[in-house]
């Protein structure tokens, strides 16, 4: 293929390319081995749908209904552009006989729409608003794959992972917040096998980006100048809008901005030093260094010193989960928390802020106990091996995915594990130990 995100390729038999398909797609599922002519985008999630537990002929739940769907979407950000989605996507859809449907960043269906009589045969499999069609629950499909990999992606026939959705093609691509770059959801585009062409693919990424430049216009007068913002959750290297600018900071000026951020009242070399690293041989030249470089980065008059402190305060997305659980706000916070705190950071007050955050969240999860944001915990890559909250979801919705994926985690509990909370941030997670 020219363009491995695109699932066939003009001049393609699109018969033929079903054919390969489903017996690649039978190797798999009996196998575990996933021949050549698989898609390399497509092979790399079959992966992480076995190991998410899905089965073959398994099928999305519908985790939201009636009320509780309504003012879910309501106050989701892609309510604002659904007028935009409409217009550019909704003819093309009724009158190809697609749908046009609208996911959130976890993959949960917020609005599905378009021709009845192709409506009526998705909701067979129950691809209807309020389902959940994350990557981990229903396996490879494309709004659940695109928000994954955060990348528009095509998915033709069989390269779906469940069987039952095989007889249709969908693409789609992220919507990211304008501002901090956030993943917001996914447009998706899905119907029969005419959508298995470039065209697809290019004109929903076309939408994609229509959405995020109308979500920048609808920013309030003077957001522009507000506080910088600073988003360092679920990524190594995190991202400072400063002045009007997008910034993507190294991993050690993510860690110096997070601290420095915390602390308007500054920090001295030394603290920053015990904070940084727990090396001691470490001197204040090499941090002295660092700070002079990203001076240089954020521009004049941005970094003081003696103590060292911002010059400006900055608000970050650590900060809005901390305030929203303070203030009892559980589903938002939830929904502000993006990923561990630099995740693949060492310095020891970012491992203790990291672990302080994700565990404060996970344990008012599971006292909360509510199904829906417990069971948006486990279809994360960082909630995915969480036994306990597993085992909060599978006493509130005991389905049978839920009680296969606890009984596959418990299993792994007889083996001898070591924990560690390095990877998300203080939640109990299970690793083999090094061969």
């Amino acid at each position: 293929m020219t363009d491995p995100w695109v699932a066939l390729e003009p001049g393609a038999d699109p018969a033929e390319r079903v054919r390969v398909l489903r017996r690649a797609h039978e190797t798999f599922t009996t196998a575990g081995s996933v021949p050549r002519p698989v898609r390399s985008v497509v092979a790399d999630s079959w992966r992480r749908s076995a190991r998410a537990g899905v089965g073959p002929d398994g099928a999305a739940n519908v985790e939201l209904t009636d009320g509780d769907l309504g003012a879910y979407r309501a106050e989701h950000p892609l309510a604002r552009v659904m007028p935009l989605f409409r217009e550019l996507l909704g003819t093309f859809a009724a009158d190809g006989e697609h749908l046009l449907a609208v996911c959130d960043a976890h993959g949960r269906l917020l609005w599905v729409e378009g021709h009845p009589a192709t409506r009526r045969r998705a909701d067979g499999m129950n691809f209807v608003p309020g389902a959940r069609w994350s990557e981990s629950a229903v396996g490879t499909n494309a709004p659940g794959t695109a928000v994954t990999v955060d990348r528009p992606v095509q998915v033709f026939a069989a390269e779906h992972f469940i069987r039952r959705v095989q007889p249709w093609t969908c693409a789609a691509a992220p919507v990211h917040d304008p501002r901090t770059g956030r993943v917001l959801g996914a447009v998706d585009i899905t119907g029969g096998d005419g959508l298995a062409h470039p065209h697809s693919l290019g004109f929903v990424k076309a939408v994609a980006r229509a959405a995020e430049a109308q979500l920048a216009l609808l920013v309030p007068p003077g957001r522009a100048g507000d506080r910088p913002l600073l988003t360092a959750l679920g990524r190594d290297e995190a991202q400072l809008v400063w002045r009007g600018e997008r910034i993507r900071l190294s991993r050690r000026h993510s860690e110096l901005l997070v601290l420095l951020s915390r602390h308007p009242e500054g920090l001295t070399g030394d603290e920053l030093l015990c904070a940084l690293y727990a090396d001691e041989s470490v001197t204040p030249v090499t941090l002295r260094a660092e700070l002079a470089r990203m001076r240089r980065l954020l521009g004049p008059g941005s970094l003081a010193s003696r103590p060292y402190r911002l010059t400006a305060a900055v608000d970050s997305d650590v900060t809005v989960v901390e305030r929203r659980l303070r203030t009892g706000a559980l589903t938002a916070a939830a929904e502000a928390y993006t990923g561990p705190l630099l995740p693949g950071s060492q310095a020891p007050a970012i491992v203790r802020l990291r672990e302080r955050i994700a565990g404060g969240l996970r344990t008012a999860l599971i006292a909360h106990g509510d199904p829906d944001l417990l069971a948006d915990w486990v279809h994360t890559a960082w909630g995915e091996d969480d036994v306990e909250v597993w085992r909060a979801l599978a006493g509130r919705r005991p389905t049978a995915p839920v009680r296969a994926r606890l009984a596959a985690l418990e299993e792994e509990l007889a083996v001898p594990v070591r924990r560690s909370g390095a990877r998300a941030g203080g939640a109990t997670y299970l690793q083999r130990p090094p061969l």
